[in-house]
């Protein structure tokens, strides 16, 4: 699959745009930074289930923002956990909070790096597993790039995990969900410049232009085998962590989803790809 399309400055615009989110969403009740520092984990559900128990595993982070995630698997169990991004402002937050839970480097490290330069950039040559999601794959345009630099980070037997939106629903209208009304094949680059940001759509932003790919998931299943991975298992899940679509409904469980009477799609979903030899 050849790379996509786009601005010729889509990484610079990208990171100013999550440069100056970082102080927005560390302050967030979406984050919930004081919560966090409490509980030391916010893995859902379903990832813990398909990850399984990480005691005694090293475990490498793409695209890891400040670094919740990354953490959350270290309270977990496992031994060293690595975290990837290419905002400085974002890993110097993953920083701070580690060292504020008591993780020292050796534990708990934070590289700022583009994802195609992982290789270079992280401190081992392989991790047990490498972790990534969600909301990541669509800031990239290269998707073979990505999942050849992944896979390589793999060390044999151990896997790559992926949770990811579904791409049905950049399809989909934004109101209900239920028309489409985008293509889902579309390979050109969708630039953007609204205000706010996830945590806050009122939060007054400088750098609004973000430019983001929308990936098949037969490409990123495509990707991920011609890469050398043995796909294990490939999920669609009903729920999602934010209202995609007005009619969605927050669940008990905090999830979101159609109400009852409604047919369910696919909202998000998760695989696991393990390198045999």
């Amino acid at each position: 699959m050849r790379a996509q399309t786009g601005p010729d400055d889509w990484r610079e615009a990208n990171r100013a745009m999550w440069d100056e989110r970082v102080a927005i969403h560390t302050l967030s009740d979406f984050y919930d930074q004081a919560g966090f520092r409490d509980s030391r984990d916010v893995i859902r559900d379903f990832e813990a289930a398909e990850v399984g128990d990480v005691t005694g595993r090293s475990l490498l982070h793409l695209q890891c923002h400040f670094g919740q995630d990354t953490l959350s698997w270290a309270h977990r169990g496992a031994t060293r956990v690595v975290g990837l991004d290419f905002s400085e402002r974002a890993t110097e937050a993953a920083r701070e909070l580690a060292a504020e839970l008591g993780y020292g480097p050796d534990r708990a490290s934070f590289v700022t790096a583009d994802v195609y330069d992982a290789v270079e950039a992280v401190p081992d040559a392989s991790y047990d597993i490498v972790y990534t999601g969600i909301g990541s794959l669509n800031w990239l345009p290269d998707l073979d790039r990505w999942a050849t630099t992944a896979a390589s980070l793999v060390a044999p037997g151990g896997f790559l995990y992926l949770a990811e939106f579904h791409p049905l629903c950049d399809a989909l209208d934004d109101e209900t969900g239920s028309r489409v009304t985008h293509d889902y094949f579309r390979h050109d680059a969708w630039v953007d410049e609204t205000s706010g940001t996830y945590t806050d759509a009122d939060a007054p932003t400088v750098h609004r232009r973000s430019v983001e790919w929308t990936h098949t998931l037969g490409d990123v299943v495509t990707a991920l085998a011609a890469a050398g991975l043995r796909i294990d298992f490939l999920h669609e899940h009903d729920v999602t962590l934010f209202q995609r679509f007005d009619d969605l409904r927050r669940g008990a469980d905090g999830y979101y989803r159609f109400p009852a009477d409604r047919p369910r799609i696919p909202l998000m979903y998760s695989l696991k790809a393990t390198r045999t030899s």
